[in-house]
């Protein structure tokens, strides 16, 4: 038999399922952890002013909170692997969305500020597996032709995410006189901001008992039969069902479990693909991105926006954030990831060095100069609109798709817990680094974008239409 890793012979490659929708379903299904990332990522937005003025805590301090619960996030990321092979793709989504739920309960109620980073964390934790369960198990049910734009369905529901949550803070904003401490429900505003997040965690959950488990989980289980009637559904029954098991077996015979040490290697401690997957991520977040979701109101605010208009720059912005992804979704398999990737490094430079341009100058009467206000505003979303429409799908799809079976799930969780960090470092940092100089703060963001050019022209390969086992 011919090795898969170089010539499948069931015909996956070209498979078509024969009822796509229900394709399309499970992978919304299992792309909901996303979504609960962007709403957590926007909800925190609605509050941060709140928690300052509530707990009476500065800058510093107020950003250890919003932040925290990136590292929960980088527990969680580098954990699901091993969770997942162990008791399943499903399984993992389900602890996911209960602790979710638990941590939206503890955020909406928090007795200090001490548990409030507590429950946080917990949330955190819960994101950070989905993160990586869902990239892998999309990548692992999507059938070939479709894996770019099916994987693309993280990304989406990330920023739909983002878009709700904010559309949601803005209605219970209004609805509490536009103070975001005033009385709702017997709570503060803010509070019951955070405890909205019950609901789409439910759903997570309630969703991951509709979704079949994934073939190759199955298959290592020893549960052949169920794993090809998956694939029928999944793939089509044009295809060589025996010999698609055969080819999934026979990559699985030639691995064994991922662990952590199965990613060392090398010159620098882990192997090359590795250190490409780690610098995707860190990439995807050194640009800044998560500044204009978690501090957006906060930012418009302190260049003279007043509050409401700020949480409706905010949304606009996550609208844009949505038409990028959409566009993204349409072209990653059809030009590919890395042209996309290189496309939108360019596009974010130019966003962001006009608003470290704008951001240079001084505030009269506690607002930017009429010319520079419209400049930072409309390079915001030019930024978000390049992000979007690239690095904010193609990371995602790559990280599902890159790297080779028998190290997957642990580089996977290994690169979405540098991602964590990355973006804690910059949530974390951001509110001091701003209060320093905001201007000189977007050039280091213009930096790294630029730097992302040189790193995917020479260290990322094309995935476009490769069959999972060919990888490495």
């Amino acid at each position: 038999m011919t090795s898969t890793a170089q010539a499948p012979q069931s015909g996956a490659r070209s498979a078509h399922p024969e009822h796509l929708g229900h394709v399309i379903f499970i992978a919304a299904a299992a792309a909901m952890g996303g979504f609960l990332f962007g709403y957590d990522s926007a909800v925190i937005n609605g509050a941060v002013e709140a928690i300052r003025s509530r707990y009476d805590v500065g800058s510093a301090a107020l950003a250890q909170v919003i932040a925290i619960a990136l590292i929960g996030c980088a527990v969680g990321a580098a954990t699901a692997g091993r969770i997942a092979d162990r008791i399943g793709r499903i399984r993992c989504m389900q602890i996911a969305a209960v602790l979710f739920t638990i941590s939206a309960v503890g955020s909406a109620l928090p007795f200090a500020l001490w548990d409030l980073a507590f429950w946080r964390i917990i949330g955190g934790f819960a994101i950070g597996m989905a993160s990586v369960i869902g990239p892998a198990y999309i990548a692992e049910v999507a059938p070939a032709a479709y894996r770019g734009r099916l994987g693309s369905f993280q990304q989406a529901a990330i920023v739909i995410g983002i878009a709700i949550s904010q559309l949601v803070n803005w209605g219970i904003l209004n609805a509490a006189g536009g103070d975001q401490r005033g009385n709702l429900m017997g709570l503060e505003a803010w509070q019951v901001m955070l405890g909205v997040m019950v609901v789409p965690a439910v759903l997570y959950g309630l969703l991951s008992f509709v979704i079949p488990e994934s073939p190759r989980f199955l298959i290592s289980a020893g549960r052949q039969d169920r794993a090809r009637e998956v694939l029928k559904e999944v793939e089509g029954d044009k295809i060589d069902l025996n010999a698609r098991v055969a080819e999934i077996e026979h990559a699985m015979k030639r691995e064994h479990k991922s662990t952590f040490k199965d990613l060392l290697g090398g010159s620098f401690f882990f192997k090359p693909i590795v250190w490409v997957g780690i610098g995707l991520s860190v990439f995807q977040q050194f640009v800044g991105i998560n500044v204009a979701f978690y501090y957006s109101s906060t930012l418009w605010q302190s260049v003279g926006v007043d509050p409401t208009d700020s949480f409706f720059y905010s949304f606009t912005t996550s609208i844009i954030n949505i038409v990028g992804t959409v566009i993204a979704m349409i072209f990653v398999d059809r030009i590919g990831r890395k042209p996309l990737a290189l496309i939108g490094s360019v596009g974010m430079v130019i966003g962001l060095g006009l608003e470290a341009w704008a951001f240079s100058f001084d505030l009269v009467d506690g607002k930017l100069p009429a010319t520079q206000g419209w400049v930072a505003l409309i390079a915001a979303h030019i930024f978000v609109l390049f992000f979007a429409l690239s690095w904010g799908v193609v990371v995602w799809v790559f990280l599902g798709e890159m790297f080779p079976n028998r190290i997957r799930a642990a580089a996977l969780g290994v690169a979405a817990s540098a991602q964590w960090i990355a973006n804690w470092a910059i949530t974390a940092s951001f509110p001091s680094l701003a209060d320093w100089n905001l201007s000189a703060t977007y050039v280091i963001y213009t930096i790294f974008a630029a730097l992302s050019i040189p790193f995917v022209l020479k260290y990322v390969k094309e995935t476009k239409g490769k069959a999972l086992e060919e990888m490495g």
